[in-house]
């Protein structure tokens, strides 16, 4: 087992330099001078836009731009944003607010996902097996920010139970509505995973020797049949992770909510090569390290998998 972490660690290091010089690359090939559009329609003198280049090292070529950059995530520097604040500090700012938000919206969708799949997989072709699909195939093919504005107009001004927008410090109960939509928009792909492996799971010899030795439905359903059909839901869970992590930038724009979405857009439009690649290198590791957890949770879930 050791062994194997240790190897999936080792993985992670030209995983998180292909990432970061791929991104480098795009943020440095986008058009016009990020420099320049801080000033929006004024125009700099020269010496203000040298000096201005030569502190970011924007004079320098690509690679030496790029070297410079790992060289200083080597050392612990993640570097400045163009405002003059450093990145560690802009990612200590929204970082802790999107984990938030992916977290509730991860447990929504696995409550929605594993009840309403493990219902659907035990009454195959049944009314509420037929619904559940129905409504999990509306909701696969609805953009999210139509569930997003539907949500706001409902329960936060037709309904006012929640907050349309995320107020300032993101508090917990600004988020449920936000963590809802996002868990409403991802539920449906897991419950028809929960679902099929159900029945699957249902099928194999060891529930039926479980039922021959006088288990009860009771202690046969949650201990030899769902544990054993939640692989492939934690594995797309985990998926879903990352995605929220990097992707809920429409999300959070909606709701105003102060997180990594709303940052790394801004980036990006600015041209800031140092805090998109930095947003991105730390999104990438915790991607990483998530699946890697998963991966370890198989062996938990189901004992005939092992790592050498």
């Amino acid at each position: 087992m050791l062994r194997y972490v240790l190897f999936r660690i080792l993985q992670t290091i030209p995983v998180l330099l292909g990432t970061t010089f791929l991104i480098y690359f795009m943020v440095f090939a986008m058009p016009g001078d990020p420099v320049l559009a801080l000033f929006g329609d004024k125009t700099p003198s020269p010496e203000v836009l040298a000096q201005i280049k030569h502190q970011y090292h924007l004079d320098q070529p690509f690679i030496v731009q790029y070297l410079l950059y790992i060289g200083g995530i080597f050392r612990g520097d993640l570097g400045m944003t163009f405002s003059g604040q450093q990145v560690s500090e802009v990612l200590a700012t929204t970082f802790p607010v999107t984990i938030r938000l992916a977290l509730m919206a991860i447990v929504i969708e696995l409550v929605l996902a594993i009840s309403i799949g493990l219902i659907s997989g035990l009454r195959k072709g049944k009314f509420f097996d037929n619904i559940s699909l129905i409504i999990g195939l509306i909701m696969m093919s609805v953009p999210i920010f139509v569930i997003a504005f539907v949500g706001q107009y409902f329960l936060g001004i037709k309904w006012p139970i929640f907050r349309t927008t995320v107020g300032p410090g993101a508090p917990f109960q600004d988020l449920i509505l936000p963590a809802l939509v996002l868990g409403i928009s991802l539920y449906a792909t897991s419950m028809r995973l929960t679902r099929a492996s159900v029945i699957d799971t249902l099928n194999q010899d060891f529930v039926r020797t479980a039922y021959a030795k006088g288990l009860s439905r009771g202690r046969v359903i949650p201990v030899h049949v769902l544990r054993n059909s939640l692989i492939p839901t934690l594995t797309n869970t985990a998926t879903n992770f990352g995605v929220l992590m990097v992707g809920a930038t429409i999300t959070e724009g909606i709701f105003n909510v102060p997180g990594v979405g709303n940052t790394l857009f801004r980036a990006i439009k600015l041209g800031e090569n140092t805090t998109v690649v930095s947003f991105v290198t730390v999104m990438v590791l915790i991607y990483l390290f998530v699946n890697l957890f998963v991966d370890l949770l198989y062996a938990v879930l189901d004992p005939r998998i092992r790592y050498a």
